[in-house]
């Protein structure tokens, strides 16, 4: 649960949203919402309808499943190793037992959540291909949130306390 909530309104999910937002604005993609501050909001409200949509079926189907969606550090790990573990864990999960498979319940709600979402969407973005770009962008925010969760304690530690 705690997983479920940090992952739909914590900082850092709420943060991205800001700047997600901000960028489709700017662009005003989809035209429908238009270049205003109400655009922008309906942006957000739109990501966070997605982000919310996702994780609460990730969540409900990896706990049937016995899958634990956390991202867990790789602290210690040559630069690379930590690397690829952010990379490879969009897609892996830890089961009960620890050990790691599939993460069945992102494959499944990543796309659901998607294609689902076509149903409140404006006309211009609500189609069979920009699902597959939103699942796409999906996968690749999963590996950002990821590489966050990695690499932002050492930053914060280094270079803004400029401890070395």
């Amino acid at each position: 649960m705690h997983w479920l909530l940090d992952g739909t309104v914590g900082p850092k999910t709420l943060t991205a949203g800001l700047f997600t937002s901000a960028i489709s604005t700017a662009s005003n993609s989809p035209e429908e919402y238009g270049g205003t501050w109400g655009g922008f909001g309906k942006r957000y409200g739109m990501r966070l309808t997605g982000i919310a949509t996702s994780n609460t079926m990730e969540a409900a189907f990896g706990s049937m499943w016995g899958e634990d969606p956390r991202y867990f550090r790789t602290e210690g790990e040559p630069f690379k190793g930590r690397v690829r573990n952010v990379m490879a864990m969009a897609f892996l999960a830890h089961n009960r037992e620890g050990e790691l498979k599939p993460a069945y319940a992102r494959f499944l709600a990543i796309p659901g959540s998607n294609f689902l979402s076509n149903t409140w969407r404006a006309d211009s973005e609500a189609m069979t291909n920009d699902a597959l770009r939103r699942t796409l962008w999906g996968f690749l925010g999963q590996m950002g949130s990821n590489a966050f969760t990695e690499f932002w304690p050492d930053f914060h530690r280094r270079i803004l306390h400029n401890k070395f």
